[in-house]
């Protein structure tokens, strides 16, 4: 710890969250050291938010108490924590690591077996928001892992978050972060289908936004979502290929379980096709372009 018992936070991954993420632990006064894999985007980084930028995530680990990491996928995550150059060596025991990107549960169990072998204490906390809430640092919470390790990872959780949650032990975060977005990529592509509905039958469209907003039908999703399909804009909140990683990791959850989760099969499907359309890394809601290619019409 530092003299003022303030930890020194350590950062890894500055993409279109990670960055923001970031960006409120330093507003909120955590000293922060910062690397990510593209060259010299750590180094920017610091030089317009403070802290110290270095090479490899083994560095980061040797100035810091706790070590988030904010990457893509599981390989990463165990690339940066367990690989030649991460934080394993350079950590001290008592070293606290919290994971907020979405992986597979099954990835977090087993990494954070190799770092209960070395004396590392860890978290899975993947967050929901999407990149509004991470700029404004009131993004959900949902963290696994032991009650002594979520109070220590608390006062960062605060600096990023609005809702924090304890889940339960090590990969509950995991699982309801996947089990949640799969619910979300859902919402998303039910919305698509009843706007070209809407727009075939001939209604007013945006009469047809209004009334779901006020009635049952109304969601976040609708409210964050109906506008820019309306306008066809795919700017990058969450990319559908990370949406759809999500709903898979969901389905295969309840494939183990022994438990069918058929909407988001068909989400599945929706975003593998909009993924084949070139989509990759646009916003999910190009399933609309699915919708109209399945419909024969554009919104």
């Amino acid at each position: 710890m530092t003299g003022t018992d303030t930890p020194r936070v350590g950062f890894i991954g500055l993409g279109i969250m990670g960055s923001l993420m970031a960006e409120n632990l330093a507003r909120a006064g955590f000293p922060l050291t910062v690397t990510t894999r593209t060259a010299g985007k750590a180094e920017a980084w610091v030089e317009k938010h403070g802290g110290d930028a270095v090479a490899t995530p083994a560095e980061v680990a040797r100035a810091s108490d706790i070590v988030i990491t904010m990457v893509v996928d599981g390989p990463q995550v165990t690339e940066v924590l367990l690989g030649e150059d991460g934080v394993v060596a350079g950590a001290s025991e008592g070293l606290l690591c919290i994971d907020m990107s979405t992986i597979a549960p099954g990835d977090t169990r087993a990494i954070g077996g190799q770092l209960t072998e070395r004396g590392i204490a860890f978290v899975d906390a993947p967050v929901t928001g999407s990149t509004p809430k991470a700029t404004d640092g009131t993004l959900t919470i949902m963290a696994g892992g032991s009650d002594e390790d979520f109070a220590r990872a608390r006062p960062v959780f605060e600096a990023m978050g609005e809702t924090i949650l304890h889940v339960g032990p090590l990969s509950h975060g995991q699982t309801v972060k996947v089990i949640s977005n799969a619910v979300s990529a859902t919402n998303a592509s039910t919305l698509a289908q009843a706007l070209v509905v809407g727009s075939a039958v001939g209604v007013d469209v945006g009469a047809l936004v209004e009334v779901m907003r006020n009635g049952s039908a109304g969601s976040a999703m609708l409210n964050l979502k109906a506008e820019p399909m309306r306008n066809h804009d795919y700017t990058t909140l969450f990319k559908t290929e990370h949406m759809l990683k999500d709903v898979r990791l969901a389905l295969e959850e309840g494939q183990a379980a022994g438990v069918p989760f058929p909407a988001a099969a068909a989400s599945r499907e929706m975003l593998t096709a909009a993924m084949g359309r070139g989509h990759a890394d646009d916003d999910f809601i190009s399933v609309l372009e699915v919708v109209e290619g399945l419909a024969g019409r554009t919104l």
